[in-house]
């Protein structure tokens, strides 16, 4: 870790769990759950197959940044343009980020409260309708950091915190943060030296760090069918539905606020990168 400006207290006790987020090995519960539940994750895999979540991803983003209003942070940050927030207080970034996430953990508890009580039946909506709120959840909460999605390289970003927070191992987990370093490295240099859209996303394609959405796809099918086993069971899927969607906005949400406040403390100056 290198550091340009001086940090103040809050900032570098950020900088930490930063650097704690990127060393923590991706939730186990989840490897647990699918051994001991093995037929009911093949029952959920078979109901729910990679091509489906494909096409959910491909719709998701798109629904995901439309559903993203920006005027309710716009008035409680007290700003006229979100890009503002970039250079603001990390403080009331995070602020604003902890009402994004707490509601969308609040969303996605109820929906998954609903689709629990059909069993299986009810992931056939519950999936698409998670991935949604996952990614809406994150293009919120960089806006509570002043970063908007607008090219296909914040696009990239975005889906690069999904894979991050939904690794199903530590492997997974660093490609992904490492992929994620290189978009932000290209974003940055955009926004320091006003580099051309174009120009940016072509950089993208020839580094080879474009975010595939095929395995993403099988990545979060591994995920979430782990997660979702117990779900298929009628009834008693409603607590489970709501329990497990509840805590994977969470994780969700973290991965972003982590993500983002590492690219904002960069952005103005205070560090370079972090080592981990």
């Amino acid at each position: 870790m290198y550091q340009q400006n001086e940090l103040n207290i809050y900032e570098s006790t950020q900088l930490q769990k930063i650097k704690d987020f990127k060393n923590e090995a991706p939730s186990v519960i989840s490897q647990g759950i699918g051994t001991v539940l093995k037929p009911l994750t093949y029952l959920t895999e078979k109901m729910i197959p990679e091509a489906a979540i494909k096409g959910a991803l491909d719709f998701s983003n798109s629904a995901a940044k439309w559903l993203t209003d920006i005027n309710d942070i716009k008035r409680d940050a007290k700003v006229t343009n979100i890009e503002e927030l970039r250079y603001a207080d990390l403080e009331l970034c995070d602020k604003l980020a902890d009402e994004v996430h707490n509601w969308a953990i609040g969303i996605a508890s109820a929906e998954g409260g609903v689709a629990g009580a059909f069993g299986i039946a009810g992931m056939a909506a519950d999936f698409p309708a998670i991935i949604t709120l996952a990614l809406r959840t994150i293009h919120k909460i960089g806006i509570c950091y002043g970063y908007e999605s607008k090219t296909e390289l914040d696009n990239q970003f975005v889906l690069g915190i999904l894979s991050a927070s939904g690794a199903n191992s530590v492997k997974e987990k660093e490609m992904a943060l490492l992929t994620l370093k290189n978009i932000e490295t290209i974003l940055i240099k955009q926004s320091w030296k006003t580099m051309a859209k174009k120009a940016a996303e072509q950089q993208l394609s020839k580094e080879g760090i474009v975010i595939a959405i095929k395995n993403l796809a099988k990545q979060l099918g591994i995920n979430l069918t782990k997660r979702k086993a117990l779900q298929a069971i009628p009834i008693i899927g409603a607590g489970i539905g709501a329990t497990v969607n509840g805590w994977y906005i969470k994780e969700i949400g973290w991965a972003a606020r982590r993500i983002f406040q590492e690219r904002w403390l960069i952005e103005n100056g205070k560090i370079i990168e972090i080592e981990y």
